[in-house]
């Protein structure tokens, strides 16, 4: 059945693309939140803390609705890694900032990522890597090369450059798993297991270390948002978009991350909107309207 020219497999990937960009969105906010953390606080720890407050956010909206199942019924391998890898990508990404500096570091970890997914759902999916993905990646790849160079100076380390390809790999394969047990459980349950087993294998970052920061009612305030908003809510919406778009197009899709995050810095935080920034906000805009946007096929009349 069609409607308005699109069939209901067209809406179902408009629909998710949407999702995806939602949960891009509220990444996006991640830097802005830590913006008004107050001095002394810990990015390993508010990374570990964000899984945590996350993991059982989500793990409470499982049980409340009953969709966790029984344990024999889940892959614990795939659960496994696909939490082993969420683990590593914070891990990897915040070592590659402190090692090569933000706009090195954020760079080469979000621009190898939606590589690593076009590869990972070619290989495993048998997705197909049309010439409108590889423009819309490019044009985003571009953008983020832009709002970089903002960044102030570049500082090349090798073994940065290789965590911040860690990154996003790292996160192009916990994608790939995710999409998986996406086919045989809820995604409510799925996200649940996967960040609690991210926040466990993180647990050691919250040991022996200074924690008088979160005492203050603006740490309350941030670890909370990121807990909630950029974790728990974020992959609410992830999830489901991820269920009905392609791997490649999904990874290339949350590149609205560090656009959000440019333009937040900007309006909240009042930093500067170079001709860079603004060409680089432009070009991701650009790929991601590439990516979501297509000509309906058929006619503009209702068709059973």
């Amino acid at each position: 059945m069609r409607l308005l020219g699109l069939s209901v497999q067209e809406k179902e990937r408009i629909t998710g693309s949407w999702q995806i960009l939602a949960a891009a969105v509220l990444w996006g906010t991640t830097g802005t939140a830590q913006a008004f953390s107050p001095a002394g606080f810990d990015p390993k720890v508010i990374g570990a803390l964000r899984l945590l407050i996350g993991g059982l956010a989500l793990l409470g909206l499982a049980l409340s609705r009953r969709e966790l199942g029984k344990l024999a019924d889940w892959n614990k391998t795939l659960v496994f890694w696909a939490a082993v890898f969420t683990a590593l990508y914070q891990l990897c990404f915040f070592a590659a900032v402190s090692k090569t500096g933000v706009a090195v570091g954020t760079i080469v970890g979000i621009g190898s990522a939606p590589v690593a997914g076009g590869l990972l759902g070619r290989c495993f999916c048998g997705e197909s890597l049309t010439p409108r993905w590889y423009l819309a990646t490019l044009l985003a790849i571009c953008g983020c090369v832009l709002l970089s160079l903002k960044s102030g100076e570049v500082k090349i380390d090798l073994l940065g450059i290789l965590l911040a390809i860690g990154a996003g790999v790292s996160y192009a394969i916990y994608s790939l798993m995710l999409k998986g047990l996406l086919q045989e459980h809820a995604p409510n349950a799925v996200m649940a297991l996967v960040v609690c087993g991210g926040a466990v294998l993180l647990a050691p970052a919250l040991v022996k270390v200074d924690l008088n920061w979160l005492l203050h009612p603006r740490s309350i305030g941030v670890v909370l948002h990121l807990g909630i908003a950029t974790m728990a809510l974020s992959y609410w919406f992830f999830a489901r978009g991820l269920h009905k778009v392609q791997l490649s197009t999904t990874i290339t899709l949350s590149l609205a991350e560090p656009m959000t995050a440019a333009t937040l810095g900007i309006v909240v935080l009042g930093e500067q909107l170079t001709s860079s920034a603004f060409s680089g906000i432009s070009l991701i805009f650009l790929g991601l309207v590439v990516l979501i946007i297509r000509r309906p096929s058929g006619t503009l009349s209702a068709k059973s």
